[in-house]
């Protein structure tokens, strides 16, 4: 169970940052929130194609694909656009 868990985190975090890197520009994300990123992208996938297709899968590529729009919502929430992430909230003087 504990196997299972550490390798769906290292598969999350593989996917975030691959869909982290299908954009340009830097993303002031941290390793939590890429991975948290990747494993929603991974379910999402895999349930769509799930819906589709009546089987269970997703494929690595569509996992990436749905993490890309994610991360681009997550962009778009911060008032950047598709080559410029926003401001980071985490920055001096964000809040003013």
């Amino acid at each position: 169970m504990i196997s299972y868990l550490i390798l769906s985190a290292i598969i999350g975090l593989v996917i975030g940052a691959l869909a982290r890197l299908a954009l340009p520009g830097r993303d002031p994300m941290g390793l939590f929130t890429t991975m948290l990123v990747g494993l929603a992208g991974s379910l999402a996938a895999s349930l769509v194609y799930a819906a589709l297709f009546h089987r269970n899968g997703g494929g690595f590529l569509l996992a990436v694909l749905f993490s890309t729009g994610i991360v681009y919502v997550i962009r778009r929430s911060r008032g950047g656009s598709l080559t410029h992430p926003g401001r980071d909230p985490r920055a001096r003087g964000a809040w003013r």
